[in-house]
């Protein structure tokens, strides 16, 4: 069952805190972009409120919560209901495939990444951008599970889980960007985005579909 309950009693309250923490907002933006594909027809895969697909110029979304649906559709996203391990979207079709702070909210991660590469075509791309559990947010976030009302039910994943899953599901020619080196209320200003990961707490990856 999709973990929405938090965002359909909360949705303001996630919303909130993009504006609160503007600057780790645009930071995770940037390490998305540098990863994501310039063209072709792409999805976003839990798409919530619609604060990422809407200024990546990413269209269409997928998403379970009906209070995350409508505040994406008010940003201009065409949004569909549904959830990650059973997509309701043809097969092949997509050049490209984005998750964003979805993974550790999803029932099933490999049935999820399966699903993706369905809906991919060959030679497509998968991005997916998570909180690494190993980092010093992702520990934090893990030691205070029960006073977050989102992260209460999250399951956190490391960059070495995500790549295993990810190669179990067929994918290959892994790329990663690496950005917030400060905890939250520190960040004053955008932070830089690098290469690779190990070091930031919001690591972006993208793999590939073979053609």
């Amino acid at each position: 069952m999709a973990k929405i309950e938090p965002f359909e009693k909360f949705a303001l309250r996630y919303e909130a805190w993009f504006s609160r923490h503007r600057f780790a907002y645009e930071s995770e933006l940037q390490a998305v972009r540098e990863l994501l594909p310039k063209g072709g027809e792409g999805v976003e895969i839990g798409v919530g409120s619609g604060r990422f697909a809407a200024p990546l110029g990413v269209r269409l979304g997928v998403e379970p919560s009906h209070k995350m649906l409508e505040l994406a559709k008010e940003k201009g996203v065409e949004v569909v209901g549904g959830v990650a391990e059973a997509l309701p979207l043809p097969p092949s079709r997509f050049d490209f495939a984005l998750m964003v702070a979805t993974l550790c909210f999803l029932d099933d991660v490999e049935t999820a990444f399966r699903e993706a590469w369905k809906v991919l075509k060959p030679g497509g791309c998968l991005v997916i951008g998570f909180i690494d559990r190993e980092s010093p947010l992702g520990r934090l976030y893990q030691q205070r599970k029960g006073e977050d009302v989102f992260y209460g039910e999250a399951t956190f994943h490391s960059v070495e889980e995500v790549v295993s899953r990810l190669r179990k599901s067929g994918f290959e020619n892994f790329h990663f960007t690496q950005t917030i080196f400060h905890n939250l209320p520190e960040i004053t200003a955008v932070e830089p985005v690098e290469e690779g990961h190990g070091k930031g707490s919001f690591v972006v990856v993208r793999a590939r579909k073979p053609r």
